[in-house]
């Protein structure tokens, strides 16, 4: 019995195509899940914060990122990662409205 590896890949390892040339689609999906974390953690949590500590930060998001591009090959990481930004983005919109709504409420 012979198992497809094709069939259980999530869709982003599918869409880079992790089992054909994995040397480099795999850096491919790091720097997917990379970016997009980084998206995340500067719409959710994000705060003004010295250089130095700003880099201790982005180094262990980039060291976390690669145990998550590991999972992310048969697990649906990336997806959640877009789903997360994309919640976020739409949560930040809505603030910025609602507050601009306030502002011109407030205004004589």
């Amino acid at each position: 019995m012979e198992i497809d590896v094709r069939e259980h890949l999530s869709f982003f390892a599918a869409l880079f195509k992790v089992d054909e040339k994995p040397e480099v689609n795999m850096w491919f999906l790091y720097f997917t899940i990379f970016a997009l974390s980084v998206v995340v953690y500067k719409l959710g949590f994000a705060r003004k914060l010295p250089v130095l500590k700003s880099v201790v930060i982005y180094t262990f998001l980039a060291l976390g990122c690669t145990v998550l591009t590991f999972l992310g090959i048969f697990l649906p990481v990336t997806e959640g990662l877009v789903v997360a930004a994309l919640v976020l983005i739409i949560y930040k919109v809505r603030l910025h409205q609602s507050k601009k709504q306030e502002a011109n409420a407030d205004s004589p």
